[in-house]
């Protein structure tokens, strides 16, 4: 029903909204209020809606199964209309206990709807369809002929499927389980405060968005450094503790049914969910940890040299070279540059990226009870709604928040026009590639800025971010995975401690990064692996490596196929989670189940990226 992406992006108080200030969602042609009594109808109507199609097709699915498909798919529409509305208002106001009421309130009574009237479904498609029954309607029903590839996941999940019973009591308990740790920790996130000693202000209080801003993007390295240490000694006090216990209970909950349910591996489900091969997943990890990381220190060497350091500590990681500080953008300015910087590729696109902006379906400055980061979140509703996409993120006018516009208005156009052509069953990509149209969007606005660099200067501080945030999407969320991989092992044994996880974090760090002092110090940073959410969602990160790779390797494809490329990529978005990455690829001639085609992807961007770097350098170093 939804795509969630958050991204990690800076934010500050400080800085003027720049003409944001206005850029709101506009949610009340939706619902007036929580307390709007048709969101709570809608909600009964579809949990109504829900029992009949269990008293209709419910051991029918032998002859009926056309039928069921567009009923569930109205099913979905409707209830993806309440759930959206509730979550972007979560999302707006993230301590609001009212809207967290409201929001529990409404994921338990559906999930108790779904489980008693719904889960037969995929239980009967996936065990009791009959293979000449099922392929019996196929050959009938264009609807059936859709959503094959649908179908078709659910059968092969089957096997990993426990009884009805079951199924249904694991249904009825999801409300309670990792989602509400996730919020709580989310919670306790929002009202965190971090006293940071500035070189140029009297300690004060901040929040976890405007530390972070400081340790990640402060001009000057002491104020990184002594926000870094700020930012760990709080999340050890304030958060690490409840992130321990969260982690150990859903790691815990998840070895057990993956062990009930037959999965192979801790990774087993997650890799089906994507409809990826253990393989590709394996050599991905790998191109990552030598080549990717290879790399990674070759960049980090280089800014080194440009910041005037031997040795960097963490806080220095995304340190940026710009020897000014950078003027404030104004909005509709990024939006231009979006706009016109997706023109040159595709004058469909560039319309859509206008449309989503003028509809209200963007939320954009910083204001207090915000959440952090940024997200895009489609949807396919009923008429007169139809399908929508909302942007939610905290502008600041830098050009990386521009780039992060480009990234969730590339979720945006891959949600439309997939709802478009798919519907609410099929629109949505899996993780794995669902970074696809965001990564290409970032892409070709990146391009375009080059493209504008008046100096070398210029271009080199370009490229260097970019290079940056490749590194942050691909070896550091493949550090992630790593990570998770090896705390959910441990956990077989037993609870994890928060100095396990420290201990984990620390380690993994130095393998793709180095040892202490090659490249980097590693003082201050052990309790950071407490404030990254998606350990609630486990192994969901290696998605961004994946995309990321993907997209690299058919971004360069476009000189290839000249005139043809537009058509095939925007064909691309459209199939949403209708075809596998190997399928996605074939008419651009790629091909992600040859092991070296990710290795081939860090080498066509970053490889790249950084011999102008250097050569720019040099030229930097010696203008005459």
């Amino acid at each position: 029903m939804k795509r969630l992406n958050m991204d990690t992006q800076s934010s500050s108080s400080e800085i003027a909204p720049l003409g944001a200030d206005s850029v709101r969602f506009g949610l009340t042609e939706i619902y007036k209020d929580i307390t709007d009594p048709e969101l709570w109808s809608d909600l009964a109507k579809a949990m109504i809606r829900a029992q009949r199609f269990h008293e209709s097709y419910a051991g029918q699915l032998s002859s009926t199964l056309a039928e069921a498909l567009t009923e569930l798919a109205e099913i979905h529409r409707e209830t993806s209309k309440v759930f959206m509305y509730l979550g972007l208002r979560q999302a707006c106001d993230a301590g609001s206990e009212k809207i967290q009421q409201a929001q529990g309130k409404a994921r338990e009574q559906w999930s108790r709807a779904s489980a008693n009237y719904l889960t037969f479904f995929d239980q009967e498609v996936g065990r009791e369809l009959s293979e000449q029954d099922y392929q019996a309607q196929l050959k009938k029903s264009p609807v059936i002929q859709h959503h094959k590839p649908y179908i078709d996941h659910l059968r092969a999940q089957a096997k990993h499927l426990l009884g009805p019973d079951v199924e249904r009591a694991l249904t009825l308990r999801a409300p309670y389980g990792p989602t509400e740790w996730q919020d709580y920790v989310d919670e306790l996130e929002v009202g965190l405060r971090f006293k940071v000693q500035h070189i140029d202000a009297p300690r004060r209080n901040l929040s976890m968005t405007e530390v972070l801003n400081l340790a990640l993007h402060h001009h000057e390295s002491d104020v990184r450094f002594s926000s870094m240490q700020a930012l760990n000694r709080g999340l050890k006090k304030g958060l690490a503790t409840v992130a321990c216990r969260a982690l150990n209970n859903l790691m815990g909950e998840k070895g057990t049914e993956d062990s009930e349910r037959g999965y192979p591996h801790i990774m087993a489900a997650r890799n089906l969910e994507n409809r990826v091969s253990d393989s590709m997943v394996d050599a991905l990890h790998e191109a990552v940890r030598t080549e990717g990381a290879k790399q990674a220190r070759r960049y980090y060497q280089l800014l080194a040299r440009q910041i005037g350091k031997k040795v960097l500590r963490w806080s220095d990681r995304t340190a940026r070279i710009r020897r000014t500080p950078e003027a404030g953008i104004p909005w509709k300015s990024a939006l231009k540059v979006v706009q016109d910087a997706w023109g040159t590729f595709s004058p469909t696109l560039s319309h859509m990226a206008g449309m989503m902006a003028e509809r209200g379906w963007v939320d954009a400055p910083v204001y207090k009870g915000k959440q952090s980061g940024a997200f895009n979140y489609s949807v396919a509703l009923q008429p007169p709604y139809g399908n929508r996409s909302y942007t939610l993120m905290n502008y600041l006018g830098t050009e990386r928040d521009i780039m992060t516009l480009a990234h969730e208005f590339g979720h945006g156009v891959h949600g439309l026009l997939a709802a478009e052509k798919q519907g609410p069953l099929l629109f949505q990509a899996p993780l794995a590639y669902a970074e696809t149209a965001s990564i290409f969007g970032e892409m070709l606005v990146f391009e375009h800025l080059v493209k504008q660099a008046r100096t070398p200067e210029a271009e080199l501080a370009l490229l260097m971010e970019k290079s940056s945030d490749f590194i942050n999407s691909v070896v550091r969320q493949i550090g992630f995975s790593f990570f998770e991989q090896r705390a959910h092992t441990q956990r077989k044994e037993g609870k994890l401690t928060t100095k396990d996880f420290c201990s984990l974090w620390i380690d993994g760090t130095a393998e793709l990064y180095g040892a202490e002092g090659d490249i980097f110090t590693y003082s201050d940073i052990d309790y950071l692996w407490s404030y990254v959410s998606h350990f609630m969602n486990p192994f969901y990160v290696y998605a961004y490596a994946f995309g990321e790779l993907l997209t690299q390797s058919l971004f360069v494809m476009r000189k290839a196929l000249g005139a043809t490329f537009e058509p095939k990529y925007l064909d691309l978005l459209r199939a949403g989670g209708s075809k596998d990455a190997g399928q996605l690829l074939a008419p651009f001639d790629l091909d992600p189940n040859d092991p070296s085609f990710w290795a081939r992807g860090i080498g066509l961007s970053l490889g790249k990226w950084l011999d102008r770097a250097e050569e720019l350098e040099r030229a930097v170093a010696s203008p005459h």
